[in-house]
Protein backbone atom coordinates (compact mmCIF):
# COMPACT_ATOMS: atom_id res chain seq x y z
CA UNK A 1 0.00 0.00 0.00
CA UNK A 2 0.77 3.71 -0.37
CA UNK A 3 1.80 5.12 2.99
CA UNK A 4 0.54 8.85 2.90
CA UNK A 5 1.60 10.04 6.31
CA UNK A 6 4.50 7.76 7.76
CA UNK A 7 3.88 9.53 11.19
CA UNK A 8 0.26 9.13 11.85
CA UNK A 9 -0.65 8.14 15.51
CA UNK A 10 -0.53 4.36 15.96
CA UNK A 11 -4.10 2.73 16.21
CA UNK A 12 -4.01 1.90 19.78
CA UNK A 13 -8.59 1.38 19.71
CA UNK A 14 -10.89 -0.78 17.83
CA UNK A 15 -10.40 -4.80 18.11
CA UNK A 16 -8.78 -6.94 15.05
CA UNK A 17 -12.19 -8.89 13.19
CA UNK A 18 -10.50 -12.06 14.30
CA UNK A 19 -10.86 -11.38 17.84
CA UNK A 20 -14.62 -10.66 17.92
CA UNK A 21 -17.33 -12.37 20.28
CA UNK A 22 -19.99 -14.65 18.81
CA UNK A 23 -22.04 -12.10 19.68
CA UNK A 24 -20.39 -9.16 17.88
CA UNK A 25 -19.76 -11.67 14.74
CA UNK A 26 -23.44 -12.58 15.07
CA UNK A 27 -24.44 -8.21 14.47
CA UNK A 28 -22.18 -8.35 11.37
CA UNK A 29 -20.94 -11.27 9.99
CA UNK A 30 -20.83 -14.08 7.21
CA UNK A 31 -21.71 -17.83 7.18
CA UNK A 32 -20.68 -20.05 4.76
CA UNK A 33 -23.83 -22.28 4.48
CA UNK A 34 -24.17 -25.58 2.56
CA UNK A 35 -27.22 -25.54 0.49
CA UNK A 36 -28.83 -28.96 0.29
CA UNK A 37 -30.14 -29.78 -3.25
CA UNK A 38 -34.13 -29.08 -2.97
CA UNK A 39 -34.92 -26.37 -0.72
CA UNK A 40 -34.88 -22.61 -2.86
CA UNK A 41 -32.16 -19.90 -1.19
CA UNK A 42 -34.67 -18.30 0.11
CA UNK A 43 -36.49 -21.18 1.96
CA UNK A 44 -32.49 -22.06 3.39
CA UNK A 45 -31.73 -18.78 4.22
CA UNK A 46 -34.93 -18.56 6.07
CA UNK A 47 -34.36 -21.42 8.11
CA UNK A 48 -30.55 -20.13 8.78
CA UNK A 49 -32.50 -17.39 10.33
CA UNK A 50 -34.29 -19.61 12.69
CA UNK A 51 -31.53 -21.83 13.75
CA UNK A 52 -29.36 -18.78 14.96
CA UNK A 53 -32.11 -16.73 15.81
CA UNK A 54 -31.35 -13.34 14.24
CA UNK A 55 -33.61 -10.67 13.04
CA UNK A 56 -31.58 -9.37 9.64
CA UNK A 57 -30.24 -11.82 7.29
CA UNK A 58 -29.53 -12.30 3.66
CA UNK A 59 -28.30 -14.52 0.87
CA UNK A 60 -25.49 -13.57 -1.83
CA UNK A 61 -25.98 -15.26 -5.05
CA UNK A 62 -29.04 -17.15 -5.69
CA UNK A 63 -28.44 -21.32 -6.34
CA UNK A 64 -31.96 -22.97 -7.65
CA UNK A 65 -33.72 -25.33 -5.88
CA UNK A 66 -31.90 -28.71 -6.88
CA UNK A 67 -28.19 -26.57 -6.89
CA UNK A 68 -26.23 -27.13 -3.76
CA UNK A 69 -23.20 -25.91 -2.58
CA UNK A 70 -21.84 -23.02 -0.85
CA UNK A 71 -24.52 -20.05 -0.19
CA UNK A 72 -23.37 -17.42 1.46
CA UNK A 73 -25.65 -15.85 4.34
CA UNK A 74 -25.15 -12.54 6.02
CA UNK A 75 -26.01 -11.41 8.73
CA UNK A 76 -26.83 -8.12 10.94
CA UNK A 77 -24.86 -5.04 9.61
CA UNK A 78 -23.27 -7.25 6.69
CA UNK A 79 -26.88 -7.46 4.93
CA UNK A 80 -25.91 -4.02 3.06
CA UNK A 81 -22.41 -5.88 1.66
CA UNK A 82 -25.11 -8.52 -0.34
CA UNK A 83 -24.16 -6.65 -3.22
CA UNK A 84 -20.44 -7.17 -3.19
CA UNK A 85 -21.26 -11.12 -2.62
CA UNK A 86 -23.61 -11.05 -5.83
CA UNK A 87 -20.36 -9.71 -7.95
CA UNK A 88 -17.86 -12.50 -6.57
CA UNK A 89 -16.39 -14.85 -9.35
CA UNK A 90 -18.00 -18.62 -8.62
CA UNK A 91 -16.54 -22.02 -9.20
CA UNK A 92 -18.97 -24.98 -10.12
CA UNK A 93 -18.86 -28.72 -10.62
CA UNK A 94 -21.13 -29.59 -13.11
CA UNK A 95 -22.36 -33.20 -14.56
CA UNK A 96 -23.80 -32.72 -17.84
CA UNK A 97 -25.18 -36.01 -19.83
CA UNK A 98 -24.41 -36.00 -23.74
CA UNK A 99 -27.86 -37.21 -25.68
CA UNK A 100 -25.43 -39.25 -28.21
CA UNK A 101 -22.27 -40.93 -27.92
CA UNK A 102 -18.88 -38.98 -28.99
CA UNK A 103 -15.37 -39.56 -28.51
CA UNK A 104 -13.47 -38.24 -25.19
CA UNK A 105 -10.85 -36.03 -27.28
CA UNK A 106 -13.78 -34.60 -28.80
CA UNK A 107 -15.76 -33.95 -26.09
CA UNK A 108 -12.25 -32.27 -24.40
CA UNK A 109 -11.16 -30.20 -27.32
CA UNK A 110 -15.05 -28.86 -27.55
CA UNK A 111 -15.00 -27.43 -23.60
CA UNK A 112 -11.51 -25.99 -24.15
CA UNK A 113 -12.75 -23.74 -26.36
CA UNK A 114 -15.85 -22.30 -24.03
CA UNK A 115 -12.72 -20.77 -22.20
CA UNK A 116 -12.71 -16.98 -22.06
CA UNK A 117 -15.34 -14.54 -23.44
CA UNK A 118 -18.52 -16.10 -24.54
CA UNK A 119 -22.29 -14.96 -24.98
CA UNK A 120 -25.15 -16.00 -23.33
CA UNK A 121 -28.52 -15.68 -23.48
CA UNK A 122 -30.53 -16.38 -19.93
CA UNK A 123 -32.94 -19.27 -20.03
CA UNK A 124 -36.45 -18.52 -20.29
CA UNK A 125 -37.44 -19.40 -17.01
CA UNK A 126 -34.54 -17.26 -15.42
CA UNK A 127 -35.42 -13.98 -12.92
CA UNK A 128 -33.31 -11.31 -15.39
CA UNK A 129 -34.47 -10.00 -18.87
CA UNK A 130 -33.73 -12.27 -21.37
CA UNK A 131 -31.00 -10.44 -23.62
CA UNK A 132 -27.82 -11.15 -24.84
CA UNK A 133 -24.74 -10.99 -23.10
CA UNK A 134 -20.60 -11.51 -22.24
CA UNK A 135 -19.76 -13.42 -19.49
CA UNK A 136 -16.10 -14.70 -19.20
CA UNK A 137 -15.30 -18.21 -18.17
CA UNK A 138 -11.76 -18.23 -16.62
CA UNK A 139 -11.52 -22.00 -16.37
CA UNK A 140 -13.21 -25.12 -17.35
CA UNK A 141 -11.51 -28.18 -16.72
CA UNK A 142 -12.95 -32.31 -17.31
CA UNK A 143 -12.49 -34.00 -14.92
CA UNK A 144 -14.42 -37.21 -15.91
CA UNK A 145 -15.76 -38.63 -18.97
CA UNK A 146 -18.05 -42.02 -18.38
CA UNK A 147 -19.82 -42.75 -21.44
CA UNK A 148 -22.49 -39.65 -22.00
CA UNK A 149 -21.78 -38.60 -18.72
CA UNK A 150 -19.07 -35.20 -18.69
CA UNK A 151 -18.02 -34.05 -14.90
CA UNK A 152 -16.48 -30.48 -15.40
CA UNK A 153 -15.09 -27.91 -13.09
CA UNK A 154 -15.72 -24.20 -14.35
CA UNK A 155 -14.55 -21.09 -12.62
CA UNK A 156 -16.70 -17.92 -13.95
CA UNK A 157 -18.21 -14.53 -13.72
CA UNK A 158 -21.03 -14.19 -11.74
CA UNK A 159 -24.17 -14.16 -13.65
CA UNK A 160 -22.99 -17.45 -15.56
CA UNK A 161 -25.86 -19.69 -16.63
CA UNK A 162 -23.94 -23.22 -16.51
CA UNK A 163 -26.91 -24.79 -17.84
CA UNK A 164 -27.15 -22.69 -20.97
CA UNK A 165 -23.73 -23.37 -20.72
CA UNK A 166 -24.42 -27.63 -20.89
CA UNK A 167 -27.03 -26.85 -23.87
CA UNK A 168 -23.98 -24.62 -25.83
CA UNK A 169 -21.33 -27.70 -25.60
CA UNK A 170 -23.99 -29.70 -26.87
CA UNK A 171 -25.00 -27.82 -30.37
CA UNK A 172 -21.43 -27.89 -30.94
CA UNK A 173 -20.99 -31.28 -30.25
CA UNK A 174 -23.60 -31.56 -32.80
CA UNK A 175 -25.87 -34.07 -29.85
CA UNK A 176 -27.19 -32.16 -27.76
CA UNK A 177 -26.64 -31.96 -23.93
CA UNK A 178 -28.05 -31.18 -20.36
CA UNK A 179 -27.09 -30.50 -16.84
CA UNK A 180 -27.48 -32.83 -14.52
CA UNK A 181 -26.62 -31.53 -11.61
CA UNK A 182 -24.79 -28.63 -10.20
CA UNK A 183 -22.65 -27.73 -7.07
CA UNK A 184 -20.95 -24.24 -6.89
CA UNK A 185 -17.82 -24.94 -4.84
CA UNK A 186 -16.70 -21.36 -4.12
CA UNK A 187 -18.41 -17.78 -4.31
CA UNK A 188 -15.26 -15.00 -4.23
CA UNK A 189 -12.83 -16.51 -1.45
CA UNK A 190 -15.70 -18.63 -0.21
CA UNK A 191 -14.82 -22.12 -0.55
CA UNK A 192 -16.90 -25.45 0.43
CA UNK A 193 -13.61 -26.61 2.69
CA UNK A 194 -15.83 -23.97 5.48
CA UNK A 195 -19.13 -24.28 4.57
CA UNK A 196 -21.49 -25.16 7.50
CA UNK A 197 -25.20 -27.37 7.26
CA UNK A 198 -27.77 -25.97 8.47
CA UNK A 199 -28.09 -28.74 11.08
CA UNK A 200 -24.58 -28.42 12.24
CA UNK A 201 -25.17 -24.56 12.31
CA UNK A 202 -28.72 -25.07 14.45
CA UNK A 203 -26.64 -27.82 16.59
CA UNK A 204 -23.67 -25.17 17.15
CA UNK A 205 -26.14 -22.75 18.28
CA UNK A 206 -27.89 -24.56 20.87
CA UNK A 207 -24.33 -25.75 22.23
CA UNK A 208 -23.82 -22.16 22.52
CA UNK A 209 -27.08 -20.81 24.24
CA UNK A 210 -27.08 -23.62 26.65
CA UNK A 211 -23.57 -24.33 27.50
CA UNK A 212 -22.14 -21.13 26.82
CA UNK A 213 -19.35 -22.36 24.64
CA UNK A 214 -19.27 -20.61 21.20
CA UNK A 215 -15.97 -22.32 19.85
CA UNK A 216 -18.12 -24.19 17.10
CA UNK A 217 -20.58 -21.25 16.80
CA UNK A 218 -17.52 -18.67 16.51
CA UNK A 219 -15.70 -21.00 13.62
CA UNK A 220 -18.67 -21.09 11.13
CA UNK A 221 -19.26 -17.28 11.21
CA UNK A 222 -16.72 -14.81 9.42
CA UNK A 223 -16.17 -11.21 10.09
CA UNK A 224 -17.93 -8.99 7.43
CA UNK A 225 -14.73 -8.02 6.13
CA UNK A 226 -14.55 -10.29 4.20
CA UNK A 227 -17.24 -9.11 1.87
CA UNK A 228 -14.56 -6.15 1.04
CA UNK A 229 -11.81 -7.97 -0.17
CA UNK A 230 -12.08 -7.63 -3.92
CA UNK A 231 -12.26 -3.92 -3.20
CA UNK A 232 -9.63 -1.42 -3.27
CA UNK A 233 -8.70 -0.23 0.55
CA UNK A 234 -8.09 3.18 2.31
CA UNK A 235 -6.36 2.77 5.67
CA UNK A 236 -8.70 5.63 7.91
CA UNK A 237 -5.95 7.22 10.14
CA UNK A 238 -7.37 6.83 13.88
CA UNK A 239 -8.06 10.08 14.20
CA UNK A 240 -10.48 10.11 11.79
CA UNK A 241 -12.27 7.63 12.30
CA UNK A 242 -15.24 8.40 14.40
CA UNK A 243 -15.88 11.84 11.85
CA UNK A 244 -15.94 8.90 9.32
CA UNK A 245 -18.81 6.98 11.73
CA UNK A 246 -21.16 10.09 11.91
CA UNK A 247 -20.94 10.43 8.04
CA UNK A 248 -18.07 12.32 6.93
CA UNK A 249 -16.58 12.39 3.79
CA UNK A 250 -13.44 11.10 3.97
CA UNK A 251 -10.30 13.87 3.65
CA UNK A 252 -7.19 13.92 2.43
CA UNK A 253 -5.71 14.54 5.68
CA UNK A 254 -7.29 11.43 7.32
CA UNK A 255 -5.34 9.28 4.95
CA UNK A 256 -2.88 6.93 6.41
CA UNK A 257 -2.17 4.73 3.34
CA UNK A 258 -4.53 3.50 0.32
CA UNK A 259 -3.92 1.15 -2.27
CA UNK A 260 -1.94 1.42 -5.30
CA UNK A 261 -3.88 2.51 -8.25
CA UNK A 262 -7.33 3.50 -7.32
CA UNK A 263 -9.34 5.52 -9.57
CA UNK A 264 -11.28 8.26 -9.40
CA UNK A 265 -15.49 6.96 -8.43
CA UNK A 266 -14.00 3.46 -7.68
CA UNK A 267 -16.04 1.68 -5.13
CA UNK A 268 -13.57 1.54 -1.72
CA UNK A 269 -13.23 0.12 1.43
CA UNK A 270 -12.26 2.18 4.49
CA UNK A 271 -10.75 0.47 7.06
CA UNK A 272 -8.90 0.98 10.07
CA UNK A 273 -5.42 -0.22 10.66
CA UNK A 274 -6.64 -3.25 12.63
CA UNK A 275 -8.30 -4.31 9.26
CA UNK A 276 -11.44 -2.93 11.13
CA UNK A 277 -14.43 -2.03 8.03
CA UNK A 278 -15.07 1.70 8.71
CA UNK A 279 -17.41 2.64 5.98
CA UNK A 280 -17.84 2.01 1.75
CA UNK A 281 -17.24 5.02 -0.04
CA UNK A 282 -16.32 6.30 -3.61
CA UNK A 283 -13.42 8.13 -4.45
CA UNK A 284 -12.96 11.70 -5.06
CA UNK A 285 -9.85 11.32 -6.54
CA UNK A 286 -7.30 9.07 -7.80
CA UNK A 287 -4.81 7.51 -5.59
CA UNK A 288 -1.96 9.31 -7.01
CA UNK A 289 -3.46 12.13 -6.60
CA UNK A 290 -4.46 11.77 -2.93
CA UNK A 291 -0.63 11.72 -2.69
CA UNK A 292 -0.16 14.37 -4.68
CA UNK A 293 -2.31 16.70 -2.59
CA UNK A 294 -1.94 18.25 0.84
CA UNK A 295 -5.78 18.76 1.61
CA UNK A 296 -8.76 18.16 -0.41
CA UNK A 297 -11.64 15.40 -0.71
CA UNK A 298 -10.72 11.84 -0.61
CA UNK A 299 -13.64 9.89 -0.79
CA UNK A 300 -17.38 10.49 -0.47
CA UNK A 301 -18.85 8.29 1.97
CA UNK A 302 -21.96 6.23 1.22
CA UNK A 303 -22.39 3.41 3.77
CA UNK A 304 -21.10 3.29 7.37
CA UNK A 305 -20.77 0.06 9.17
CA UNK A 306 -18.81 1.25 12.49
CA UNK A 307 -20.63 2.86 15.39
CA UNK A 308 -19.76 6.28 16.50
CA UNK A 309 -17.92 5.96 19.47
CA UNK A 310 -16.19 2.69 18.48
CA UNK A 311 -12.80 5.41 18.16
CA UNK A 312 -11.93 8.48 19.95
CA UNK A 313 -13.86 11.62 19.00
CA UNK A 314 -10.74 13.59 18.59
CA UNK A 315 -11.72 15.57 15.09
CA UNK A 316 -13.83 17.95 16.77
CA UNK A 317 -11.14 20.19 18.57
CA UNK A 318 -9.63 21.77 15.56
CA UNK A 319 -10.14 22.59 12.43
CA UNK A 320 -6.99 21.67 11.29
CA UNK A 321 -6.85 18.18 12.87
CA UNK A 322 -7.23 15.74 9.61
CA UNK A 323 -8.56 18.98 7.77
CA UNK A 324 -12.03 18.11 9.45
CA UNK A 325 -14.58 21.29 9.96
CA UNK A 326 -14.88 21.93 13.97
CA UNK A 327 -18.60 22.16 13.35
CA UNK A 328 -19.24 19.91 10.55
CA UNK A 329 -22.84 19.38 8.79
CA UNK A 330 -22.98 15.84 7.86
CA UNK A 331 -25.33 14.95 5.25
CA UNK A 332 -27.58 11.92 5.48
CA UNK A 333 -25.72 8.74 4.97
CA UNK A 334 -27.52 5.37 4.59
CA UNK A 335 -27.10 3.63 8.26
CA UNK A 336 -27.95 0.34 9.30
Amino acid sequence: MLVKDPDAIPDKWGKRPSDRTVGELLAGGVIILDKPSGPTSHQATAWARDAINVEHIGHGGTLDPYVSGVLPITVGKAVRLTDIVLSSDKEYVCLMRLHADRPEARIRDVVSRFQGKIYQLPPVRSAVKRQLRIRTVKEIEVLDVDGRSVLMRISCDAGTYVRTLCVDIGDVLGCGANMVELRRTRSGRMTESRAATLHDLRDAYVFWQQNGRGEWLRSMILPMEVLVHPLPKIVVKATAVDAVCHGADLSVRGVHMLDEGIRKNALVAMMTARGELVAIGRMAMSSEKVMAASQGKAADTERVFMEPGHYPRMWKYSTDLEGLSAEPVFPERERY
